[in-house]
C-alpha cells in the first residue's frame, strides 16, 4: 500500500511517516499542498493522510482537488481542528475519514487500512493464488494451511505479487509499490527480498520471474510424467 502523508510541521511528519513504514507501508512526504499536488501527478497512492492548515495550497482546496481525480484516492483529514462543525466540514469537502490532533498511532494506522479496503475497485479482504493465503488485515499469510514468518517487506511483496497476480509485476513497480520515492531504482533490494520470501515460502517455487518482465506467482510445477 502506498500513502502520501502531506503535513506542514516536519516533525510530525516524519513521525508518522516512519511510523507507517514500520507497518509495511509506502510513504511519500509532502509539507505543503503544492508539493502534494506535484506528487499525485506522478505517483499512485491509495491513501492520502492529509492536514487541513497547508501552505502553499490549503488542505480543503486539495481535498476537492483528489476526490475529483478519475483514480480514486481515499483521504484520512489528521488535524487539530477537531469540533463537530469542523468535522462535518471535512467530509462534506470529500474526505472519507478525519481524525483530530492529538491521535492514537493505532487509531490511524487501522483507519488508513479500512480506508483501503473501502477504495473503489479495491482488492478482496483475503489475497489467495496457488495455495498462498494472505490477509492484510491480519497481517498474516499461510501457504498449504502452514503459517509464514515474513518481514515487513516479504509481507508486503508479496502482498503485491498476490494483488497482481496472475500478471507481472517488474522491479520498478515494486519499488513503487512496496518502498517509497526514495527507493534507489539500481539497487538490488527487490532481488533480494524476492529471494528470501522464496526460501520461506518454500517448495516446490510458486514465484515466476521472466527476464526483462518481471515476477508473479504460479501455480505449483506439475510433477513430471514418468
Amino acid at each position: 500500500m502506498r500513502v502520501l502523508v502531506v503535513e506542514d510541521a516536519r516533525d510530525l511528519a516524519e513521525v508518522v511517516a516512519e511510523g507507517l513504514r514500520d507497518q509495511g507501508m509506502a510513504v511519500d512526504v509532502a509539507h505543503d499542498g503544492l508539493e502534494a499536488a506535484a506528487k499525485l501527478n506522478v505517483n499512485a497512492y491509495e491513501v492520502v493522510v492529509l492536514d487541513r492548515d497547508l501552505p502553499g495550497i490549503h488542505g480543503d482546496v486539495l481535498c476537492g482537488m483528489i476526490t475529483e481525480r478519475d483514480d480514486r484516492v481515499m483521504v484520512l483529514m489528521l488535524t487539530a481542528a477537531d469540533s463537530p462543525g469542523d468535522r462535518v466540514s471535512g467530509l462534506t469537502l470529500g474526505a472519507d475519514d478525519y481524525l483530530a490532533k492529538p491521535f492514537h498511532f493505532p487509531e490511524l494506522v487501522l483507519r488508513i487500512r479500512s480506508l483501503a479496503r473501502r477504495r473503489p475497485a479495491a482488492r478482496s479482504r483475503v489475497l489467495r493464488a496457488a495455495d498462498v493465503e494472505l490477509d492484510p488485515t491480519r497481517r498474516a499469510a499461510t501457504r498449504a494451511g502452514r503459517r509464514l514468518d515474513l518481514s515487513v517487506k516479504e509481507f508486503a511483496v508479496l502482498e503485491a505479487l498476490l494483488t497482481a497476480s496472475p500478471a507481472f509485476l517488474s522491479t520498478e513497480e515494486l519499488l513503487e509499490q512496496v518502498w517509497d520515492e526514495h527507493a534507489d531504482p539500481f539497487t538490488n533490494t527487490v532481488t533480494v527480498t524476492i529471494s528470501r520470501l522464496r526460501r520461506k515460502l518454500g517448495e516446490p517455487p510458486v514465484i515466476a520471474t521472466t527476464p526483462g518482465v518481471g515476477y508473479r506467482i504460479t501455480g505449483p510445477a506439475a510433477p513430471p510424467r514418468p
